[in-house]
C-alpha cells in the first residue's frame, strides 16, 4: 500500500461485506416465499422482503465502488486523498441513510417505485454523500496524475451520481414517471455502470498481470465507446409497452442488440490480457473473480438480455421468470463479482498481509457461480412456460404459478449454495490467517503493492 489514506476503503468494504450478507439471506427468503406463499405474509410480507434484497443488493454495491475509488484513484493520481474526513462523512451519511431505508420498510413507509422505494429524506442523504464523494474524488485526480483508468471511473461515477436527480422526479403521468424510472434504473446499470465496471476491472489486470499500460487503455477506450453507444439508446427497450412512441421498438430494439458488445470485449479484454501479462501474480483468488466477472457477465447481460430484448420477443415475455434470469445472473457477474475481486485484490494489502483463505475464497466463487448459474437456467425455464401459459394460451397468472412450483423449488436449493458460497467468502476475508507456503512457492508481491 503506498497511501495511508486508501485504508479509507476498508471500512467501505467492511460496511458493503456486511449489507452483502444481508442482501443474499433476504433473496434466499423471499425464494422460500415463492414456494410457501404464507411464509412470514403478516410479519414481513413479501413487497418489504423484495425491497430490503433489492436495495441493499444497490447500495452494497454502491459502497464497493466508492471504496473500490478511494483504493485505486490515489495509485493511480500518485497523491493521498484529498480529504479522509470527508470519506468518512459520506460513509457514515450512506450507513444512516441504509438503516433508515430499511427501518421505513419495515414499518410500511416507502416511494411505492421499485428500487426507487427510499423515503425522500434518505433520496436526497444519498445525493448529498454523491456530491461529497464527487468533490473529493475529483479534487483527488485533479491534483495528481491522469491516467485512462481513473478519467473513466470518473466519468462513470460522475454520471451515476447526476442521474440520481431523476429519482426525485415522479409524475402523475405513468408513462413520463417509468420513462424517469428507466433513466435511473437503466442508465445505471447499462451504461454508467459499464464505465465503472471497466475501470476497475482495467485496474485490476494491470495489476495482476503486468500488463502493458498503453494495451489496456486501448482496450479501455474502446468498451467505453462501446458501452455508451449501445446503452444509452438501448433504454429504448424498456419503452416498448408504457405508452411511448412506436417508434421506440425498433430504436429499442436495433441498440440493444449492440448492448452485447461491450460485454464481450470486457470478456476477451480480460482474458487477452492474462495471456499478454508477464507477472504470475500470488492473488490467484482475485485473478479469478476478475475472469470471472467478465465471463458470467457476458453471458447474463450479454447473452441472456439479448434473449428477450427483441420487440417481437419481449412482447410476450417482458416481465416473467425470463426476466429475473437475466437479471440475477448479469448483476452477480457485472457488479457482484467484480466487488468481490475488489475486495479478494484489496483487503490483503489494505492488512498488510500476504493473499489469504485462497482456496477458501476461490471455493466461493465455484459455489456462487455455479449456484447463479443453475438458477439462472431454472428460472429461464420458467419464464419459457410462463410466456407459453400465460401469454399465449391465456391461462390465468395465479394457476401458471402453481404449475411453476417445482422449478421455484429448485430455485430456492441453488439460493441456498448462493449463500453458503457466499458466507464461505465472508468468513474468508473476515479472519485472514497466513497461509502455509513453502519457500519459492508464490512470487514476492510486486513493489508498491505490500504494506
Amino acid at each position: 500500500m503506498k497511501y495511508q489514506s486508501q485504508k479509507v476503503a476498508l471500512w467501505y468494504f467492511a460496511a458493503a461485506m456486511a449489507l452483502f450478507g444481508i442482501q443474499v439471506v433476504g433473496g434466499l427468503l423471499a425464494g422460500w416465499i415463492y414456494v410457501s406463499p404464507n411464509f412470514l405474509s403478516e410479519l414481513l410480507p413479501f413487497n418489504i422482503v423484495r425491497m430490503i434484497h433489492t436495495n441493499a443488493l444497490i447500495v452494497w454495491l454502491l459502497l464497493g465502488f466508492f471504496g473500490a475509488a478511494y483504493f485505486l484513484v490515489p495509485e493511480e493520481a500518485e497523491r493521498e486523498i484529498y480529504s479522509v474526513k470527508l470519506a468518512y462523512l459520506q460513509l457514515i451519511i450512506l450507513i444512516v441513510g441504509t438503516l433508515g431505508a430499511v427501518g421505513s420498510y419495515l414499518v410500511g413507509i416507502h416511494g411505492g417505485r421499485e428500487f426507487l422505494e427510499q423515503p425522500l429524506w434518505v433520496k436526497f442523504g444519498i445525493l448529498v454523500a454523491a456530491l461529497i464523494f464527487l468533490f473529493n474524488i475529483s479534487m483527488t485526480a485533479l491534483a495528481g496524475k491522469k491516467t485512462a483508468i481513473t478519467n473513466i471511473l470518473l466519468l462513470g461515477l460522475w454520471l451515476l451520481s447526476l442521474l440520481w436527480i431523476f429519482a426525485f422526479i415522479n409524475p402523475d403521468n405513468l408513462s413520463l414517471d417509468k420513462m424517469y424510472w428507466w433513466f435511473v434504473v437503466h442508465l445505471w446499470v447499462e451504461a454508467t455502470w459499464e464505465l465503472v465496471m471497466a475501470a476497475i476491472l482495467a485496474f485490476l489486470l494491470l495489476k495482476l498481470t503486468g500488463v502493458d499500460r498503453e494495451v489496456v487503455e486501448k482496450w479501455l477506450y474502446v468498451i467505453v465507446a462501446t458501452a455508451l453507444f449501445s446503452g444509452i439508446l438501448g433504454t429504448g427497450h424498456h419503452f416498448y409497452w408504457i405508452g411511448l412512441p412506436g417508434y421506440w421498438q425498433w430504436l429499442g430494439s436495433i441498440f440493444s442488440t449492440f448492448e452485447v458488445i461491450p460485454f464481450f470485449l470486457m470478456m476477451s479484454f480480460a482474458f487477452v490480457m492474462v495471456w499478454k501479462g508477464r507477472r504470475n501474480h500470488p492473488n490467484k483468488a482475485a485473478l479469478l473473480w476478475s475472469l470471472g466477472s467478465s465471463t458470467v457477465a457476458f453471458f447474463g447481460a450479454g447473452v441472456w438480455g439479448f434473449l428477450h430484448t427483441l420487440h417481437g420477443v419481449n412482447y410476450y415475455s417482458h416481465g416473467t421468470q425470463i426476466t429475473a434470469a437475466h437479471g440475477h445472473l448479469s448483476f452477480y457477474g457485472a457488479y457482484v463479482a467484480l466487488n468481490l475481486a475488489v475486495f479478494s485484490y484489496a483487503l490483503p494489502i489494505l492488512r498488510g498481509r500476504d493473499p489469504y483463505n485462497q482456496v477458501l475464497n476461490m471455493g466461493s466463487f465455484w459455489l456462487m457461480t455455479g449456484g447463479m448459474a443453475f438458477m439462472t437456467f431454472v428460472l429461464t425455464f420458467a419464464g419459457t412456460i410462463q410466456t407459453h401459459m400465460q401469454r399465449v394460451i391465456g391461462d390465468y397468472y395465479m394457476d401458471v404459478q402453481d404449475q411453476l412450483s417445482i422449478f421455484y423449488i429448485m430455485r430456492f436449493g441453488a439460493g441456498v449454495a448462493v449463500v453458503l458460497g457466499a458466507l464461505v467468502f465472508l468468513y474468508a476475508m473476515a479472519f485472514p490467517r497466513k497461509e502455509i507456503v513453502k519457500p519459492g512457492d508464490l512470487p514476492p508481491v510486486p513493489e508498491g503493492e505490500k504494506a
